[in-house]
């Protein structure tokens, strides 16, 4: 039996290869109206994003919008990894971690 790599431990080649694949299984369980199996693919090929990023391009203190939430706005308060930690501006306030793939960076191109 293989074992699965981490994501961290892919190349790029890998991570692009791994989020090729769960997009089509993401769009599979779409068209079988598999609600609950299409969003946990979606958030692994969210997670294969992040590591194609570098992190030194988000900076804690700074506020990024939020890919598929138009209008949602993420401060960040720090970094660890490929997270960003801090909290969502007009939410509750509470403190989450959001992968940076999920963060619109203006200095790189957006899908």
């Amino acid at each position: 039996m293989q074992l699965e790599k981490r994501y961290s431990e892919m190349s790029e080649y890998e991570l692009q290869q791994e989020i090729a694949t769960l997009n089509e299984k993401a769009r599979k369980a779409e068209q079988m109206g598999m609600v609950n199996e299409f969003a946990v693919i979606e958030r692994k090929a969210i997670m294969a994003k992040a590591y194609l990023l570098n992190p030194e391009d988000f900076s804690p203190g700074e506020i990024y919008e939020m890919i598929g939430a138009p209008g949602t706005y993420f401060k960040v308060d720090y970094m660890n990894g490929v997270f960003a930690w801090g909290y969502r501006l007009n939410g509750d306030g509470k403190e989450e971690g959001v992968p940076i793939s999920m963060l619109k960076n203006e200095a790189r191109n957006q899908e």
